[in-house]
């Protein structure tokens, strides 16, 4: 039976590649990788891609997730901040949760209790991208609450940046995470052996050498997925940027106009948008769209072909300049970034296929 279309294609040696050579550039600073699943929904042929190449922790923002790998013998992380009614089931899948609220780390408390497990957490501190975490004047406070509730381990302190305010990770921003910790140590006559700093916009740091000696975790995900560091967008060396693939087949092509006919209103997604006029243009349509795809993360692997657009079941190419012959039914391929994967493994109406 021949393979159906849209589809993503995903070279599972390509992903193991940039696996153990982003580990090895970490390992060499001290630092170890938990490898975010998130973003290909921890599909099983991917996750075992990536532990082959030597990942020893994997992590996800959901328990549905995190569910998936309750065989694998590898440690296993709680990214998002946990719900507090979700903490039993937090408890029971995850080795270490990622926290920031005292009634939550109380509930994860009594969940490990009724488990009669210990549950370690990293507490959380937001250094200025205001997404998750605690503020830096309150994390020693904080620190004196957790310390007392009991089947809780505090492990560490982190950090996540980027991901919401665009703030860029750096010396200054992720040495706090060590003042403090060092702060708490003394303070509280304790160890803290993680300092998590960050995710695949902390790897520019690895890369030039700057990241500040003591942060010993990262959590990347697109870093190994799509072989790029995500502070600047650069390719990280000797890894690749197509282990994902995008196919798409081609419903219809027609000569058409560039500017619509008409008054122009909103779009199906309450836009109003404006047209270049480029006179009569050779138009693909691709069986695909704004239900399974970003499509402003989509790249023609063919330079020729650009995009005009896409509805919600409906992606328009410009053909016009292909050298090509395409025809009704063949088959066009992009590459994706971070975004247009997440919703394209995400959406069940895209096949997947694995390649050893």
């Amino acid at each position: 039976m021949g393979k159906k279309y849209p589809c993503v294609e995903v070279n599972l040696k390509k992903v193991t590649h940039n696996a153990k050579t982003i580990l090895a550039m970490c390992n060499k600073k001290h630092i170890d990788v938990a490898a975010v699943t998130k973003v290909y929904c921890a599909e099983m042929p991917i996750v075992e891609a990536i532990l082959k190449a030597g990942v020893t922790q994997v992590a996800d923002s959901r328990i549905l997730n995190l569910k998936k790998f309750k065989e694998l013998s590898c440690k296993k992380m709680l990214l998002r901040i946990p719900m507090i009614s979700e903490a039993s089931e937090v408890v029971k899948y995850s080795d270490c949760s990622l926290n920031s609220e005292i009634d939550t780390i109380r509930s994860l408390s009594k969940a490990a209790k009724g488990l009669n497990k210990i549950h370690n957490i990293i507490l959380m501190v937001d250094l200025g991208d205001l997404r998750e975490g605690v503020m830096t004047n309150d994390v020693v406070s904080t620190v004196s609450k957790i310390v007392k509730i009991e089947n809780i381990k505090l492990i560490g302190l982190g950090t996540n940046v980027t991901c919401y305010g665009g703030v860029i990770p750096d010396s200054e921003n992720l040495g706090k995470l060590i003042d403090l910790k060092l702060e708490i140590e003394k303070g509280f006559n304790l160890k803290l052996p993680v300092i998590s700093g960050g995710n695949s916009s902390s790897l520019y740091m690895v890369i030039n050498d700057t990241i500040p000696k003591g942060v010993n975790q990262l959590r990347l995900g697109e870093a190994i997925v799509l072989g790029r560091e995500t502070s600047f967008g650069k390719t990280v060396p000797n890894c690749y940027d197509d282990a994902f693939i995008l196919k798409g087949e081609i419903v219809e092509i027609k000569s058409k106009p560039t500017v619509p006919t008409g008054t122009i209103g909103m779009d199906a997604f309450g836009n109003i948008l404006s047209f270049e006029n480029k006179g009569i243009r050779k138009r693909a349509i691709v069986a695909i769209g704004r239900q399974d795809i970003r499509v402003e993360g989509l790249t023609p692997m063919d330079n020729d072909i650009s995009v005009f657009g896409a509805s919600s079941d409906h992606l328009i190419l410009d053909v016009t300049d292909c050298k090509k012959q395409l025809i009704v039914g063949s088959i066009v391929e992009f590459k994706i970034d971070y975004g247009c994967l997440l919703a394209a493994m995400t959406s069940t109406y895209v096949e997947k296929y694995y390649n050893n």
